[in-house]
């Protein structure tokens, strides 16, 4: 099991209301948790591409936040989770000349994830007029990503959803065959989807391990057999959890009762369209009641929060590792715990708990690519 962060640049109103620079601080205290994950020995930053979404996410440049944590690290990987790949968001051209940038720049670490936008708000703001079929541009572009980077001359294409002429897309890849390829999935569907392409999957799915253990089964039954969109399989899925690890347990549920996890859960239903709204969340700009401390200590102890002291923690990452899942995910500054209490609790967590899951200094995706490499 490997450990990444997740780098959503949460802003919520009441923080900007108190203070007008809230925003800038929060994309700087963004920033500076990505290289601490690093000093940490955590394997992955990811970040998000959206557009418009007050509060939710102020991450509309993935490959701008990226090349500034690759510039202030060393082993951390840099993953786009993801990048807008609709051709009327980004070219896919243009998208293709970000991703070998940045795998030059960082030397290899990028990882690129790839998705569709997840709200009306955003799809509708680029003037593509349906969410469905942003799901034909996302067929399309995909499968052309590694003709781009391929060497030589890529085109004419002419399709549904762009065209170019004969082009030299410049740079080549600086990783051998070229960066991870992921996907965000949803539905079982999808899953499967992704691992019959060879792609990684990011399970933003929410619930307990054992409601997303058939997520996880659909995705690596179909890697199994897979017909790869690119030039390998990145058997790979990852899964996001709330996260807050301390020394005294009941402490630990108390601050997370108090850290507006539900604010930041009705903000998800708020913008993302494409998830339907459960019948016990409220419509915005009504929200969540926050958790009970004692609905948190439940949370925890059925796997739903990875939250606690570290024992708490690493029964919920064992239950993860049960089903399946190859990587966690956290995002503490999605939250309003406060940075300082962000650093001290992934200081604990890499002492006390990561040691005991990821125990191959070697990035998963980087053994997916070199065996790829070793078969060839």
């Amino acid at each position: 099991m490997e450990f990444g962060y997740f780098a959503q640049a949460f802003v919520p109103n009441f923080e900007v209301e108190a203070d007008p620079g809230a925003e800038h601080r929060r994309l700087m205290e963004n920033l500076d948790f990505a290289v601490e994950c690093d000093r940490n020995g955590v394997k992955y930053v990811w970040c998000p591409e959206h557009h418009f979404l007050t509060e939710y996410s102020h991450m509309p440049a993935p490959e701008v936040f990226l090349s500034f944590v690759a510039a202030k690290t060393e082993r951390i990987h840099v993953g786009s989770a993801i990048t807008n790949t609709t051709p009327k968001v980004n070219h896919p051209a243009r998208v293709v000349e970000r991703v070998t940038m940045l795998d030059h720049l960082s030397e290899g670490r990028f990882e690129f994830g790839t998705g569709r936008g997840s709200s009306t708000t955003e799809v509708f703001g680029f003037g593509i007029d349906s969410l469905d079929i942003t799901k034909e541009m996302w067929d399309e572009t995909i499968v052309q990503f590694p003709k781009m980077w391929r060497e030589g001359m890529y085109g004419p294409y002419e399709g549904t959803f762009f065209s170019m002429p004969q082009r030299n897309i410049l740079p080549k890849t600086y990783s051998k065959p070229h960066p991870p390829m992921w996907v965000a999935c949803g539905s079982p569907a999808t899953f499967a989807k992704a691992g019959s392409l060879g792609l990684g999957a990011f399970c933003f799915t929410t619930g307990d391990p054992q409601v997303l253990a058939p997520l996880i089964k659909a995705y690596k039954d179909a890697v199994a057999s897979a017909t790869p969109v690119g030039d390998y399989v990145n058997d790979n899925i990852l899964c996001v959890s709330p996260f807050l690890c301390m020394e005294d347990r009941d402490e630990a549920f108390r601050v997370a009762s108090d850290m507006h996890l539900n604010y930041y859960q009705s903000l998800v239903f708020h913008w993302l369209d494409n998830i339907q709204r459960p019948k016990h969340v409220p419509e915005w700009p009504a929200v969540l009641p926050e958790p009970t401390p004692e609905v948190v200590k439940t949370l925890a102890e059925n796997g739903t929060l990875c939250v606690g002291d570290p024992d708490d923690c690493s029964r919920t990452i064992q239950m993860y590792e049960d089903i399946g899942a190859d990587q966690l995910v956290f995002s503490p500054l999605s939250t309003t715990m406060g940075y300082e209490r962000a650093v001290q609790s992934l200081r604990l967590f890499a002492k006390e708990v990561q040691p005991k899951f990821d125990k191959d200094p070697v990035h998963r995706s980087t053994r997916m690519r070199e065996a790829a490499l070793t078969r060839s």
